[in-house]
């Protein structure tokens, strides 16, 4: 009885979850003479590709698409080799004033984008990085790996002190010991962190909104809002730019799910 409980509640859980992706892709393969006669929650005769075409062009996604997977995945990269090395330092190292600096990381996590904006946008502007997508990929490494510093140093603390002091008698050295012992062990948690790294930066919208102005540095989300809220568009062509704005990041979550499933079942340490 139980069991049969447990599926549909998930079965709910997944219906609830899909529907409105569902919604916005029937939307946007609808032509809008459908979507006036029949409304959003219909099915389309058929497959109506000229909204997807027509704000593809308008906006130049290919531009946003190729600037999003560079500034996500530079940051994803660069943010896990941090939270790497700092965790080292901090988890396994045991830095002197360890506790105050992982409070100072945990309390970085929690401050809002809206009190950093202006701080940020001045010292971006001062050192002419403003407008430009090092700037973005500078913030959101220093961000995202203040999270995985965190994570990390707490799941070093516990790393078996035997295959430490087994690589010390070999004669390894610290670096030594952090590429060849330490990392290929918490591999699946780097993995898990990757992913979530690129999906978060990917979905971040406020400040590259205050950072990147010209048409050629914008991502995909501060592109879709800026011309939504500077054009009129139809119901349909709302619905084509929200399905290709989300498609990136479920195919990237699609090809690294199993990196994600393997970081979470198999723990930060076997």
């Amino acid at each position: 009885m139980k069991r049969h409980l447990t599926l549909w509640s998930l079965i709910v859980l997944a219906v609830v979850m899909l529907a409105p992706f569902l919604i916005v892709a029937l939307n946007a393969l609808k032509s809008p003479a459908e979507y006036a006669a029949d409304g959003p929650l219909s099915f389309p005769d058929g497959v109506y590709l000229q909204g997807l075409i027509d704000f593809w062009v308008r906006v130049g996604f290919g531009q946003k698409l190729l600037n999003s997977v560079v500034i996500s995945g530079t940051v994803a990269v660069l943010a896990v080799v941090i939270s790497v090395l700092n965790a080292y330092a901090l988890g396994i190292g045991r830095v002197r004033g360890r506790t105050w600096i992982l409070v100072a990381f945990l309390i970085a996590n929690t401050l809002p984008q809206e009190a950093l904006a202006y701080p940020l946008y001045f010292l971006a502007n001062e050192t002419g990085l403003y407008d430009t997508q090092l700037s973005v990929i500078i913030i959101f490494t220093i961000i995202q790996a203040a999270f995985g510093t965190y994570l990390l140093s707490s799941t070093y603390v516990g790393f078996p002190h035997e295959l430490l002091e087994a690589a010390y008698l070999d004669g390894a050295n610290k670096w030594q010991t952090l590429v060849r012992i330490v990392v290929p062990i918490s591999k699946p948690t780097l993995g898990v962190l990757f992913v979530f790294f690129f999906i978060w930066t990917w979905n971040e919208f406020f400040l590259p909104l205050i950072l990147l102005i010209s048409n050629d540095t914008q991502t995909v989300p501060v592109a879709l809002g800026v011309l939504q809220g500077q054009r009129m568009m139809d119901a349909t062509m709302t619905s084509a730019s929200a399905l290709l704005g989300v498609i990136p990041a479920i195919a990237f979550f699609l090809i690294f799910q199993r990196t994600l499933t393997r970081g979470i079942t198999a723990g930060a340490v076997k």
